[in-house]
């Protein structure tokens, strides 16, 4: 799927994720501390290209048209929280003190939540992210400094009503690395971790992470979610070029977690 910006296959090329589609559709820790210490401020702190082919996935994809960002209502949430409770348990004041000024001469950075009512699905995006249209994509984001950095989702029939009936979360791995590794390109694929959660209603949504090193794109790191409901398999990729000039450190990662947990179906309309 290459599930950060969803890569989708190539006309000439055999796409990890469109094997599972297919195959869908056919069936903290904390220290303990040392002295007492005042509290701190409550100051706010401060995923690769879609690949496609026209006229093999137009015919295969149905593309529903995404209601965009929502005027009114809308869920904004400055991503604070987490860091301030990481930092709260960093026990050595002065590495505290250095991180803590690390992250406040980051940008800051806002997560939107984008809902699709028709389709059924919705998910937090950053703010700064563009809305592109893209070949296969039901709704893609991509980072406005760096394009190889984007957040898309496919939504596609299938025959099955869970993600249960195809198999476990790490089958479903296994089967995702194992067609990555099969492509000409890929240099070396890797699952970095394999979970489930439940979703609105009790929903199964099966989540991944995965880094993979081709010679198209070089590094990048995928986080996936993947769940059925009504007949319909919501796939959302999360891709981060991780090459040497743009690593995945700490802060990004929870970010792009948030987005990835975001994830869930909606009643839609």
């Amino acid at each position: 799927m290459a599930f950060c910006g969803i890569s989708l296959p190539s006309s000439n090329q055999h796409h990890p994720h469109f094997l599972i589609v297919q195959n869908l559709s056919s069936a903290p820790s904390s220290l303990p501390s040392k002295t007492q210490r005042p509290p701190l401020s409550s100051s706010p702190l401060n995923a690769t290209t879609i690949t496609t082919s026209s006229s093999s996935l137009s015919s295969f994809y149905s593309n529903g048209k995404c209601s965009g960002r929502l005027p009114d209502g809308v869920d904004r949430r400055i991503f604070n929280l987490s860091v301030v409770g990481f930092l709260l348990s960093i026990d050595e004041p002065l590495t505290r003190f250095l991180f803590f000024s690390k992250a406040l001469a980051s940008q800051v950075l806002e997560l939107d939540r984008y809902t699709d009512s028709k389709e059924g699905f919705t998910f937090l995006v950053p703010s700064s992210w563009i809305k592109v249209d893209k070949a296969g994509a039901t709704v893609l984001f991509e980072d406005s400094n760096k394009k190889a950095n984007n957040v898309g989702v496919v939504v596609i029939p299938t025959r099955i009503s869970s993600l249960g009936e195809f198999g476990t979360p790490q089958f479903v791995a296994d089967k995702l690395i194992q067609a990555e590794r099969r492509k000409e390109s890929t240099k070396e694929a890797e699952v970095i971790s394999v979970s489930e959660r439940s979703g609105h209603a009790g929903l199964q949504v099966y989540e991944f992470e995965y880094k993979v090193d081709s010679t198209r794109g070089g590094l990048k790191r995928v986080f996936s979610a993947a769940f059925v409901t009504s007949k319909k398999l919501y796939l959302l990729n999360i891709t981060h070029s991780d090459g040497l000039d743009n690593l995945l450190d700490m802060e990004r990662r929870m970010i792009l977690e948030q987005v990835l947990h975001s994830f869930d179906a909606v009643p839609s309309t």
